[in-house]
Order: C-alpha cells, then structure tokens, then sequence
C-alpha cells in the first residue's frame, strides 16, 4: 500500500485522505481499529502437511516459487511417464513398474490440483474451492496409499524372496490405492453440511496482518486425525521396511563383493539405491516433522524441494530401472544366443554329417 496526503479519522483508528492499495490479488477488511489484508498470491508446498505455518510474506513467496516450479515439472515429467507406460506393452506387465507408474499418477493429480489452488481461491466461488480443496486431499492420500503399497511390494521382492502368486495382485492394489482415500473424502464431503471440511482458509504471514486465503481443509481436527496421523502410520510402515531393506543391501554388499575389484563403485551404487528407495518411499515427506513446534526455515525449503520434485525423482527412477531391465534383457539374449552355437558347434564336432538332433 503506498499513501500521500493528510490524515483522517476513520472509527478509531488514522488513515490517509489519498490511500493507493495494491489490488493484485489483496483486498482490505476494517474490522474496528484492525486493518486486515487479504490476498491470493501463492501457496507453500509445506502447507499439506503443517497446518499452522506461520512465516514472514518473503519466505512465504519464495517457498511459493519453489513450490510451483517444482510441481510444474513434476506434473509434466510424471505424464511422460504414464504415457510411456501406456504405448509400451512390456513394462504394462511387471507389477514393479505398474505400481511406480500408479504412484506417478497420483503425484500427477496432487501437482496439477495443488497448482490450481491459487486460481480457485480467487474465483471466491465456495463450490469451485471446495472442490479444488478436496481434490488435494483425495490426490495426497492416495500418494501416501501408494507409497506404503510400494514399501510392501518392495518387502515382498528383497525380504521374503519367494515368488508367491496373488491372484489379481495389481486389481486389488489399485482398490486400496485408489478406493481407500476415495471413501475418505467421499465422507468428508458428505457431513459439509453437519460440518464443513474443505472450503477456504486463512494463512497468516508473521511479519504483518495480511493474510493468504487458500483452499485447503478448514477443520482442525480433522487435518490432524485423517491427514496428519494417516501419513504418521504410513511413514512409520515404510521406515521399517526401508530399515529392513537397507539392512539386507548391506549384507549382500558385504558377502557378494569379498574380494572382487570395484567395491567402491558397488557401494556407491547401493547409496544410490538407497537414497532413490527413500524418495519412491515418501521418507522426505517426514521432513514435516521437524518443523512443529518453532518454524525451521532450512527444514521448509528442503520440504519444499524434494517434496514438489518427487513426481521428476521418480521418472528419473523408472529410467534407471527401464534401462537396467534393456541391459538385462540383452545379457540373457546373448548369453542365449552364445549358448546356442556352442552347442550347435559341440554337436557338430560329436556328430559329423550325421546329426541326430536334426
């Protein structure tokens, strides 16, 4: 807000008799001598998971950056890989890359929603942001659905080993990843009439009385019980098994490479595997943890990063693991194909101008 001019009262309190506000997105309340601004500028990644964010307006626009671009990129590269998978027909087949692929696909509606954010809680149309908010929230769970059903897929590959059989295994995943925060929200909104969930929020930066409205969910309570504690399980879950996993890595590690040349680079490798099993897993979202309490502001601009980045983390991931099944794939056909000369050769010389097996 810029001013010139004498001033003048107005109730109890002094303003300006020529006031210039800035109307980019802000409007003005005077409740008694309180002069609130309210504005629709940018909205924090962090705020999915920390309910009372409280920082100054300049970190709460840099976090805002940060936020948008990384989900735009996120948004962008996860369609990348959901068409990917769709053209090619192999990758359709391994469950492994089937459940990345779902995981990608919830990454992708809680991008494309949390950008919408901004547009929706300007319109201030109630129906328009209670339906932005609760798309939000439907897309964060099924992140987190998805990412403890890759812990558990990821249990059942490297810790128990055997090649057991469920039948329909992808049909029944995708029941729970996708139908379990369905009937969350789909509750949810069924009580707004009893009680409001999802709907515009007030945000205040710490620094001053403006305040960023957002459509987010409204009740406390219900943030905590069915978002906060919802993550709090399934972080606790992947964490064990993420433990467990890194465990076994670092057996095989020690029993496989004794005395082999290259150790280094093998430990290396597992760091990499480790550090790309804590992204799919959702271990960075943990990072919302340390920041209850006081506000950290290291801690929200890591949050911010490899939170908004993960929908690119895991593209980047279902690339490696596509190019190591290639590579694979052609050892095991040349070796096949070596395999085969060699015994056609071996029959030859066994059986000259007279082969039986012809």
């Amino acid at each position: 807000m810029t001013t010139n001019g004498t001033l003048f009262q107005k109730g109890n309190i002094s303003l300006p008799d020529t006031v210039f506000w800035k109307t980019d997105g802000c409007v003005t309340k005077i409740n008694n001598s309180v002069v609130e601004c309210i504005c629709n500028h940018a909205t924090p990644f962090a705020v999915l998971l920390i309910a009372d964010l409280s920082i100054d307006s300049v970190h709460w626009q840099v976090l805002s950056y940060i936020s948008y671009i990384g989900c735009g990129l996120s948004a962008f590269f996860t369609a990348i890989s959901f068409l990917t998978y769709v053209i090619t027909t192999n990758s359709r087949v391994d469950n492994a890359n089937s459940i990345h692929v779902s995981l990608s696909g919830a990454l992708f509606l809680l991008n494309t929603s949390f950008l919408l954010n901004e547009w929706g809680a300007s319109l201030g149309i109630r129906g328009v942001c209670i339906f932005i908010a609760a798309a939000i929230h439907y897309s964060l769970l099924s992140c987190f659905t998805w990412m403890a059903i890759e812990a558990v897929h990821l249990y059942l590959l490297l810790v128990k080993v055997f090649n057991t059989y469920y039948r329909h295994y992808m049909a029944k995943l995708s029941v729970i990843g996708w139908g379990l925060p369905g009937v969350i929200v789909g509750v949810s909104l069924a009580v707004k009439d009893i009680k409001p969930i999802y709907g515009p929020t007030e945000m205040t930066m710490a620094d001053t009385n403006q305040t960023n409205t957002i459509c987010w969910i409204m009740d406390i309570p219900f943030f905590y019980g069915m978002n906060l504690a919802y993550f709090t399980i399934i972080f606790v879950l992947n964490s064990g098994i993420l433990l467990t996993v890194t465990t076994r890595i670092c057996q095989l590690q020690r029993y496989g490479s004794k005395g082999k040349p290259g150790k280094a680079s093998l430990a290396w490798k597992d760091i990499g595997t480790v550090l790309g099993l804590t992204c799919l897993l959702g271990i960075t979202w943990g990072l919302a943890f340390l920041s209850y309490g006081y506000v950290n502001l290291p801690i929200l601009y890591l949050f911010s990063i490899f939170n908004s980045l993960q929908g690119f983390f895991i593209f980047l991931w279902i690339c490696r693991t596509t190019r190591k099944d290639r590579e694979r794939a052609a050892n095991t056909k040349s070796t096949s194909a070596a395999l085969y000369t060699f015994t056609a050769k071996a029959k030859e010389e066994m059986f000259p101008g007279n082969n039986p097996y012809q």
